[in-house]
């Protein structure tokens, strides 16, 4: 396991989970934005079916990946454009650039393209960036859609906690308007009726979007009913939460 699979910064450790909604939702097409180095989009291949894997700038194993697997498309677009012009598959795992306007977009990009809404998989649905904004490239954020920012700004679980993280070009302030992943989900949701939506409360949290109509609909709200919001898991990943802080801490200053 790599220290980002270990910090719990990669889809792959909920990828049990993922592979029973997909079975649930018998999803044999994937799209996954966000694709980074390709732990999870390895792990999609191996599960079967055909992957696309969304990304801007893919690290080196993903293109890898891409030239030893025919059952791999690598669009290296981001998520706007190239949600626009794909076709919509049976589910798309969202975990790209995680901020409200790309959140937003996405989404809405999703619906409008479907012929029917997939079931969809949102990573970072949790602290930190739940109700505060990220932007891995600023500039492709409008001007009037981003949150001020501020370079020095240490992430904290709550209020006082010593071992803040610094974070790099995010919001300098917690939740409010157009502010964070969990924000953008909830707006979206709030226009529509016919929408469900569950929340796992590990690994920086784990969203499902899926619509009450589809005809698997049953059978994805049985595979994560056990997990929705599980007080027992929210403890445990904030005790996750704050040991990886802390850690991270005790690293800067022996560096």
């Amino acid at each position: 396991m790599n220290s980002y699979e270990e910090g719990g910064f990669s889809l792959v450790n909920v990828a049990e989970v993922i592979f029973s909604l997909l079975d649930a939702a018998n999803a044999r097409s994937v799209a996954e934005v966000g694709a980074f180095r390709g732990e999870l989009t390895r792990r999609l291949l191996e599960h079967g079916g055909r992957v696309t894997a969304i990304d801007p700038e893919p690290a080196a194993d993903l293109l890898d990946l891409a030239d030893q697997h025919p059952d791999l498309e690598l669009v290296e677009e981001t998520s706007h454009t190239a949600l626009r012009h794909i076709s919509i598959p049976e589910a798309v795992v969202l975990d790209g650039d995680h901020n409200y306007f790309t959140m937003e977009g996405e989404l809405r990009i999703i619906e409008e393209r479907a012929e029917f809404f997939p079931l969809v998989m949102v990573h970072d649905v949790g602290w930190p960036l739940a109700r505060r904004d990220a932007y891995h490239a600023p500039e492709r954020v409008p001007e009037d859609r981003r949150q001020p920012m501020n370079p020095d700004v240490g992430l904290a679980p709550e209020p006082g906690f010593e071992d803040a993280r610094p974070f790099a070009r995010t919001a300098d302030h917690e939740g409010g308007p157009g502010n964070g992943i969990l924000t953008a989900i909830e707006d979206f949701l709030a226009e529509r009726d016919d929408y469900c939506f569950a929340l796992v409360p590990l690994f920086f949290g784990f969203g499902v979007i899926w619509r009450r109509d589809a005809h698997w609909a049953d059978v994805v709200a049985r595979v994560i009913e056990p997990w929705d919001r599980h007080p027992v898991l929210e403890r445990v990943e904030a005790n996750r939460v704050r040991h990886l802080l802390a850690r991270a801490a005790k690293a800067r200053q022996g560096a």
